[in-house]
């Protein structure tokens, strides 16, 4: 039997959800999880229950970042104009300018959360 996995208030979490998304949606959101730097059953089970999500930086956090950023300069030099179907690419560009500006804002603070940004927004 295996063990027990209990969640952050020691509830057994003993129930599996599941559902199918598209390839395009599947990347979509591991990107997303990547960026946050949760696995990705607490940014779903914080997205789903409309809970805030807290991305700390560390090294993680920052690599994922930094490949996102490549990923995205090298589709927008490939790219000759902008369209409806770069709607995906635009999110993703919204989502890292957002927690890279929570990085910069939040620098300057003299706290222990200085590397944190709160996204509510995705």
């Amino acid at each position: 039997m295996s063990a027990k996995i209990y969640d952050g208030q020691g509830r057994w979490r003993n129930k599996t959800v599941a559902f199918h998304v598209s390839p395009e949606e599947a990347s979509q959101l591991n990107i997303y999880v990547k960026l946050s730097g949760l696995t990705k059953q607490d940014y779903l089970i914080r997205r789903v229950l409309v809970k805030e999500i807290t991305v700390n930086g560390n090294p993680r956090v920052y690599k994922a970042l930094r490949n996102q950023l490549s990923a995205v300069f090298e589709e927008l030099r490939r790219l000759e104009t902008a369209s409806a179907e770069n709607d995906e690419l635009f999110e993703i560009i919204k989502f890292i300018a957002e927690i890279l500006y929570g990085f910069k804002n939040e620098r300057g603070e003299n706290n222990s959360e200085s590397n944190q940004k709160n996204i509510a927004d995705f």
